[in-house]
């Protein structure tokens, strides 16, 4: 299986990226992915009640399950944005639909950026015809630097495999960096594939994929009002997958590791981050015990703060899975910094190991498991560290 060619090309789609001026910077700050007919399309978004107009908009038109198109901004989130938000994601919509000669509900609009300020949808208009001009299958990249926000750089990842002798691809990029929590964060993501795919079971996989991989992240905490995760199978391949077959789990195993890249590189990429870590809880007495577990140690800045720090203060661990509200047995509960042992049996080894944890912790990414031998329970999550960089931007975001 080839990962990563040079150039990520997916049968049935072209994408662009253009500058619309919504940016003070006047980098690229309009995408625009649009498949050659309409396609299967599944999606999840953000569970804040605060939703951003393009979320709502999304969730309008991809319960036909079919798009032609997708339109992204960046720059400004168009949330909390009232009625006129609402119907400035609309105009865009539509706007796109004229352009490309399809209907404006296979158009699904996205947007990231500030919340609370108005979207100046003619400046998204009048760009249109030089992205719609500018679609190519190879401009891939160019989409994916169009949504960066606070992003350091941008997110792709592709898989190609074969099924039946015939080759499939399945591609995905991705924005995130700030805002990164659970239930989707603040992260637009964009899959495509050229398999033929029933709609129910691509719904069902991408959900299940989804809980294990961007919903399995944690920078910051806070659950944005623009996440949007979509995935599109154009069947251009003309590979036809059924679910329960090995071409179905050679699909999964793709979707799998393509959203699991980007989900690690949202993480890797957090504002200011110098490290991603694994928590990884066991022993838990169910898997969502376990996840929510896993994730009160991810969220906690004292946790997070060690982490900046290379400070392997495993009472802080302890300490957060203990306020989970979680009920296990702390006279049992084993850490591990990677293989470092620093607490055996709800008690702590010889301080010498806080020297080997120090030097794990060095590294750009290591493992911090808690196993709490009390049940079959396990859940991974991927967090990253805390620092100055972080509060120096978000700090002065707007400003």
């Amino acid at each position: 299986m080839k990962k990563n060619p040079p150039l990520i090309q997916i049968p049935g789609f072209q994408f662009s990226g253009a500058v619309a001026g919504i940016k003070q910077t006047k980098k690229p700050d309009l995408a625009l992915i649009v498949a050659d007919r309409p396609v299967k399309a599944v999606a999840t978004f953000t569970t804040n009640l605060l939703k951003a107009a393009p979320v709502l908009q999304g969730q309008s038109v991809i319960g036909k399950g079919k798009l032609r198109a997708i339109v992204v901004n960046s720059g400004n989130a168009n949330a909390a944005t009232g009625p006129k938000g609402l119907k400035n994601a609309l105009t865009t919509a539509a706007a796109a639909a004229k352009q490309l000669g399809c209907s404006k509900s296979e158009v699904l609009v996205s947007s990231t950026g500030k919340i609370g300020v108005q979207l100046d949808v003619a400046k998204i208009i009048r760009a249109l015809p030089a992205a719609t001009k500018a679609l190519a299958p190879g401009n891939f990249s160019a989409a994916a630097h169009a949504i960066m926000t606070t992003d350091a750089f941008p997110k792709m990842h592709a898989v190609r495999g074969k099924i039946g002798g015939k080759t499939f691809t399945l591609a995905g990029f991705a924005k995130g960096a700030g805002m990164i929590e659970p239930h989707m964060a603040t992260m637009l993501a964009y899959i495509f594939t050229d398999l033929d795919l029933p709609i129910a079971a691509m719904k069902k996989a991408f959900g299940k994929v989804v809980e294990a991989t961007f919903n399995s992240i944690s920078v910051d905490g806070d659950t944005s009002t623009n996440d949007t995760a979509v995935l599109l199978a154009s069947g251009a391949s003309g590979i036809s997958v059924k679910p329960g077959t090995a071409s179905w789990r050679a699909f999964e195993g793709a979707l799998q590791e393509v959203c699991s890249k980007l989900a690690w590189m949202m993480v890797q990429d957090g504002e200011g981050a110098t490290v991603v870590v694994e928590v990884h809880v066991k022993g838990a007495k169910n898997a969502d015990s376990a996840k929510h577990i896993a994730y009160c140690i991810a969220r906690s800045p004292l946790v997070k703060t060690s982490f900046f720090g290379k400070d392997p203060n495993w009472g802080r661990v302890f300490a957060a899975a203990g306020y989970s509200g979680e009920t296990f047995d702390t006279s049992r509960v084993d850490i591990f910094y990677d293989s470092v042992a620093l607490v055996l049996n709800g008690l702590p080894t010889p301080v010498s190991q806080e020297a080997k944890a120090h030097k794990v912790m060095k590294n750009q990414s290591f493992r911090v498991l808690i196993d709490l031998k009390g049940g079959k329970g396990e859940s991974k999550v991927w967090t990253s560290d805390l620092g100055y960089p972080y509060v120096k931007i978000n700090a002065e975001y707007r400003t």
